[in-house]
């Protein structure tokens, strides 16, 4: 039996209506304790995804303890890893319950992205909201690089929470990883650079940062162009000398979640 896709209307909606939550104005210095989310982490590391089932309640408490957190407290940097973080680990919670009941996808549990999931500064926010309506407004595309969904297609969860003094380095470092690990992948025979799907719904916030959250459309070679920083080197050679046909690689929405 194939996974379902999410309805492109219905997700279209719910990236409208996330972009109704406050905008994040970090102003501060304050810092926010991510051990916690770092346990988790070791724990699906060692156990997989199933042994997210008994860290459930540690992933309430952690998310309770972001709730209990003002990020515009925070600098700019650590308000961003603050919104990935507690963005993951609602994504945890979620994959966590989809092995407990049984169901073979993230999109098979009802609301799964829309429900509420956490209230932070007074605001009632579900998955859709943090990441549409916060974690993109920060205009850094690597973002999508950071976050994860609980499916096989999608980037594979950093080892370690996301901290403001190493931020920089790290989504380096995830945006690298991905491209190498499955997320660009060089088909010299046909001449094709396939890309991950996550590229086609968000290559804007590739090309035009500065403008996200948007959904406008954009060339496919706009997109490789701006992906060219983080490809791993021969590829990215080809690439320039070669000018493969770029295409889009069909989205596994199968439940999946592993530590890179």
């Amino acid at each position: 039996m194939s996974s379902p896709s999410p309805n492109p209307i219905s997700v279209g909606l719910l990236v409208l209506k996330a972009r109704r939550v406050s905008r994040p104005r970090p102003k501060g210095s304050a810092t926010v304790d991510h051990s916690v989310l770092a346990n988790v982490l070791a724990t699906l590391k060692e156990g997989g995804v199933a042994a997210l089932v008994a860290e459930r309640q540690t992933i309430a408490g952690y998310r309770d303890l972001l709730e209990a957190e003002d990020p515009n407290s925070l600098n700019e940097a650590g308000a961003l890893a603050f919104w990935i973080n507690l963005y993951n680990a609602g994504a945890l919670d979620l994959a966590a319950e989809t092995v407990a009941t049984g169901e073979p996808t993230v999109l098979r549990v009802a609301g799964g992205f829309s429900r509420r999931w956490a209230s932070v500064g007074g605001e009632e926010l579900s998955l859709t909201d943090i990441e549409h309506g916060k974690i993109r407004r920060f205009s850094d595309p690597r973002i999508h690089a950071g976050l994860v969904c609980g499916s096989a297609s999608c980037p594979t969860l950093r080892f370690e929470p996301f901290v403001a003094e190493d931020l920089e380095q790290q989504l380096d470092d995830q945006m690298r990883h991905f491209l190498v690990s499955g997320g660009a992948v060089r088909d010299e025979a046909r001449n094709r650079l396939l890309l991950s799907r996550i590229f086609l719904w968000y290559g804007a916030d590739f090309t035009r940062p500065r403008r996200m959250p948007t959904m406008l459309p954009t060339r496919k070679a706009a997109i490789a162009d701006a992906l060219g920083r983080w490809l791993a080197p021969d590829i990215e050679a080809w690439r320039l000398t070669s000018g493969p046909r770029i295409e889009f690689r069909p989205y596994d929405w199968s439940l999946a979640c592993s530590i890179g």
